[in-house]
């Protein structure tokens, strides 16, 4: 089994990180479903239903180590939610803002590891210097919100020159294969970030139509835009080229609704949600996030065969790789 410096500090045992999905996306059972597969579950702290409630249900499903991510720029980082999942939950991620050394004292204090996902070499060092424990590194082809302008690969590299021997760094951007994943321990990273292949398994909460449309998408069926950005303006972010040929022929400004404690919600046209089950309407016009890695996810399959099969295919292929 691998073993990483990501596996030994967050306590899982393989170094496969759940990237966190807002919307409702990323619901208790899938984080619950990676970490019992022996990888890290990453609950979003947004979302309809209390951060307490849900970090509740993972609790309760006895999975293993679990991490909570949250967005400042959008609101999240609040101080009551961050002492909350601190004092819960292995690790606290930040993505999307400057590295704020207050956030990560809070994380500290309630007794958990501090992480931020970054999209350049500069920000990498301001987050260790702010005094994080690791590092996610989002390369150019990862899905949803994109903080940088470089493709994994090089970014990886550049990063790990700066940082490699004071905190872990895990590789996010396009990676749904064991192939990509073994590249990016082989390059040197700790750990991977996954997001899109775990969109496509029964644990997600993704809307069916969502779901539909990944299976059917190429690799090159994506697009780096700022179009769907009410909720979060100005934010890049890479979706399906379909969502945005959808919406742009969608007659009207609201695209569909999003029931909450019962009630329906409105939801425009052009907005940053992305679709989950309890999302109803044109879900074909919607933020429909996908990374590059899109076109190997060709069908539905439970969270621990997908797990197993990044790890035990990445281990193969690095044993072959470093054959003599």
């Amino acid at each position: 089994m691998l073993a990483t410096a990501f596996t030994e500090l967050v306590g899982c045992r393989v170094p496969v990180q759940l990237a966190a999905m807002g919307g409702g996306i990323t619901t208790p059972a899938l984080v619950s479903a990676v970490s019992r597969a022996g990888g890290l579950g990453m609950l979003q702290s947004g979302g309809t239903r209390p951060l307490a409630e849900r970090i509740d249900e993972i609790e309760h499903a006895r999975a293993g180590p679990f991490g909570v991510n949250f967005v400042p720029a959008l609101g999240q980082g609040e101080q009551p939610d961050v002492e909350l999942a601190a004092t819960r939950a292995r690790l606290v991620e930040f993505f999307f803002s400057e590295p704020d050394p207050r956030l990560v004292e809070l994380v500290h204090a309630g007794g958990a590891l501090a992480g931020w996902q970054v999209g350049s070499v500069e920000e990498a060092k301001r987050a260790v210097d702010a005094g994080c424990d690791l590092i996610v590194v989002q390369g150019l082809e990862a899905g949803g919100h994109v903080r940088g302008t470089v493709a994994l690969l090089p970014l990886l590299a550049a990063v790990l020159d700066e940082v490699e021997a004071v905190v872990p760094v895990v590789a996010a951007g396009g990676i749904a294969t064991a192939r990509a994943m073994a590249a990016a321990l082989a390059a040197g990273a700790d750990g991977v970030r996954v997001g899109t292949r775990f969109l496509a398994t029964p644990e997600s909460g993704a809307h069916p139509d969502y779901v539909a449309a990944l299976l059917a998408a190429g690799d090159e069926d994506t697009v780096l835009t700022t179009r769907f950005s009410i909720g979060w303006p100005d934010a890049p972010h890479r979706v399906l080229a379909s969502a945005l040929a959808a919406v742009d022929a969608f007659d009207g400004e609201v695209v569909g609704a999003l029931t909450v404690d019962g009630e329906p919600q409105p939801l425009p046209r052009f907005a940053a949600r992305t679709p989950s089950r309890e999302v109803t309407g044109a879900v074909d016009a919607m933020a429909l996030y996908a990374g590059q890695g899109v076109g190997h996810v060709n069908e539905i399959k439970n969270v621990a065969d997908i797990v197993t099969e990044l790890a035990d295919e990445a281990e193969r292929l690095l044993r072959r790789w470093r054959r003599p």
